[in-house]
This record gives structure tokens, C-alpha cells and sequence, in this order.
């Protein structure tokens, strides 16, 4: 299992998960939102109790993980298989363009 925390504005906002057969799963931290000042990180993701969930990595995280040259520049680096979005996302995405950043959370974190 493949897990990340996911920030919005450096506030944990929730975490993404790749259970072990394959299914990608995002909740939102119940702290975050609570504060006041809290928001979604995407409008196609409102507050919601349960998790978001899909059999494949969610469209607004896929969306997050860079295209064309710079794709191809992370994939031979760090030597990551194209069709694993979730890698991908865990690699590339620590520091992207926007206000969601991604950090792999490591076992027993």
C-alpha cells in the first residue's frame, strides 16, 4: 500500500491512498475541515464525509502530474513506469505549480 499526504497551501488537507489491490482512495483530514478558513482543493472535490474513491488514479491528482517533456525527463530519472500514475504522482508532485502539493508518506508514518 502507497500513501501520501496531501497539502493545500502547506495545511494537511487529506490523504491519498493505493490500497493493495489497486484502488486509489482520498480523504479529507477531519481537522482541516474544521478550520474556518478551510477549502476544497479542487471544486470536483466538495467536503465530504467518506472518501473519494476510483480503480484508477482520481482526475484532479492525474492532473497534477506533469506532461511532454518534463513527464519524460521524471519518468527516465527516476525510472518510473509511465502507467503508474500513482508513482507519478508520489514523485513528481512533492512541489508543483499551484496550491496541492503531494508527500509520500512512508510505512509506519
Amino acid at each position: 500500500m502507497r500513501k501520501a499526504d496531501v497539502f493545500y497551501f502547506d495545511r494537511l488537507a487529506g490523504r491519498i491512498v493505493e490500497t493493495d489491490d489497486g484502488r486509489i482512495e482520498f480523504t479529507y483530514d477531519g481537522a482541516y475541515v474544521q478550520e474556518k478558513d478551510a477549502e476544497p482543493i479542487s471544486p470536483t472535490m466538495p467536503f465530504q464525509e467518506g472518501p473519494y474513491w476510483g480503480d484508477e488514479l482520481l482526475p484532479f491528482f492525474d492532473g497534477l502530474i506533469p506532461e511532454g517533456w518534463l513527464l519524460d525527463i521524471a519518468e527516465a530519472t527516476w525510472k518510473i513506469n509511465p502507467r503508474d500514475r500513482f508513482g507519478l504522482l508520489l514523485a513528481c508532485c512533492r512541489s508543483c505549480i499551484g496550491a496541492v502539493s503531494v508527500r509520500e508518506v512512508k510505512d509506519g508514518e
